[in-house]
């Protein structure tokens, strides 16, 4: 047991005294921003303090390690010792994106107008199965109601 105990703390000993991974992985986000955060991620951090990220992308992997100085600067910053001595940028599995919050789903159809009813109806009429022409009506109806930003090809 003495022996498993020394090589896990040896093992440890090279993400830095307290283990800098899970403070790395929750101040990401907020160093480098959303857009960064969802096309870029700590992977690990080698013996030589070296943060190896995995992007998304060639092109992403490129673009950020031209910003490498100036994020070691910043999660030395946040992580003062802990913080990681170099940046590696290499294409690499990146963790699913969370679920949407309620709060960030868009807001329930409102009920549609009386002018959307009638232009539906009149789109549908032709549909002789009463189930389907109730649907494309309830459908189409709803799409008129909806505010032109709302839109999206």
């Amino acid at each position: 047991m003495e022996r498993i105990t020394r090589e896990v703390k040896q093992e440890l000993s090279r993400f830095g005294a307290h283990g800098a991974m899970p403070q790395v992985v929750e101040a990401w986000p907020e160093i480098v921003g959303p857009m960064v955060a969802a096309n870029a991620w700590p992977a690990r951090i080698a013996r030589d303090g070296t943060l190896h990220v995995n992007t998304s992308s060639s092109a992403w992997a490129f673009e950020l390690g031209q910003l490498a100085g100036e994020i070691v600067s910043k999660l030395g910053r946040k992580l003062g010792g802990n913080a990681p001595k170099a940046l590696r940028f290499a294409v690499g599995h990146l963790p699913e994106p969370a679920a949407a919050a309620p709060e960030e789903l868009p807001p329930e159809a409102s009920e549609p107008s009386p002018e959307a009813l009638e232009t539906a109806a009149g789109v549908a009429a032709a549909i002789e199965h009463e189930e389907l022409r109730k649907t494309v009506e309830r459908a189409v109806s709803l799409g008129l109601s909806r505010p032109p930003s709302d839109l999206s090809f």
